[in-house]
């Protein structure tokens, strides 16, 4: 932005999170999310699969938007019958926008979240290989072998339950 002071820069690039159920989605809020994951994970990482499943119809969508556009995404599966916690997944950033820490905000909110919804409870995900590092900054560490998912290795990760000192 030419002429624009940097500050202004800055602020006009920040992200705006919100949290969405998706049966409270605009049908362009979801073709918007459905398109960005697929770009990222069907066509980016050439990984033929249904992307859009049974978990988002239960699932608590966080979306990060700058001037209106949708530029990172998440979604907390909420904890079933019978399972250890919450599960995060379809952790992205745009392309366009990678290495501007959008992921971590969206991560730290969603931790944030989770911890407030389901206190007590450990947090787990799958990730791919090539970014376990980035949840091992977010306290998560990695659970067994790594496996293929859809031809990628993921490494399961848990993260365990804050605890509050009162």
């Amino acid at each position: 932005m030419a002429g624009t002071p940097k500050s202004l820069e800055i602020v006009l690039s920040m992200p705006v999170l919100s949290w969405h159920r998706l049966s409270d989605m605009s049908g362009s809020a979801v073709h918007a999310m459905i398109r960005l994951r697929e770009a990222v994970f069907v066509v980016e990482q050439r990984c033929a699969y249904q992307e859009a499943d049974r978990h988002d119809a239960v699932a608590h969508h966080l979306c990060a938007h700058v001037g209106g556009q949708l530029v990172g995404y998440l979604r907390v599966i909420p904890p079933a019958a019978g399972a250890a916690g919450p599960v995060i997944g379809r952790v992205l950033t745009d392309r366009d926008w990678r290495g501007q820490g959008i992921a971590r905000v969206l991560m730290q909110t969603a931790l944030a979240e989770a911890t407030h919804q389901w206190p007590g409870q450990p947090v787990s995900l799958s990730a791919q290989v090539s970014v376990q590092s980035f949840y091992e900054t977010l306290g998560f560490v990695a659970e067994g072998a790594e496996y293929l998912e859809d031809d990628i290795p993921h490494i399961a990760m848990h993260r365990a339950p804050e605890r509050h000192t009162d």
